[in-house]
């Protein structure tokens, strides 16, 4: 796993998605899915960061499944791939969370 080239990131960034998913980070400026509107309303605030920590724990699967299915070997077009399947599962999770926050 640690030849893996984004493994690590996508293991930190998927440990803490869980407390935002679980609702367990209070309202703040350091940590979480902040915009005018989240920050300004608790109830809002943990419904978006809720969604956010689910998105983003999905995108992490999505990459650990490509990490198993397609090891990296020191080649660099597998490296490309894993840099893919690690950015853009995550940037379409914050779309999608940036989305559903405007909506909420």
């Amino acid at each position: 796993m640690l030849r893996q080239p984004f493994a690590i990131p996508a293991v930190v960034i998927f440990i803490s998605s869980i407390p935002m998913a679980l609702g367990m980070v209070p309202r703040n400026r350091l940590y979480g899915f902040r915009t005018k509107r989240t920050l300004a309303d608790e109830p809002t605030w943990f419904r978006v960061n809720r969604f956010a920590g689910v998105a983003t724990m999905i995108a992490c699967i999505l990459y650990f499944t490509i990490m198993i299915s397609k090891s990296y070997d020191g080649d660099f077009r597998i490296w490309v791939i894993h840099l893919a399947a690690f950015v853009i599962p995550l940037a379409a999770a914050l779309a999608i969370t940036a989305a559903y926050a405007k909506r909420s």
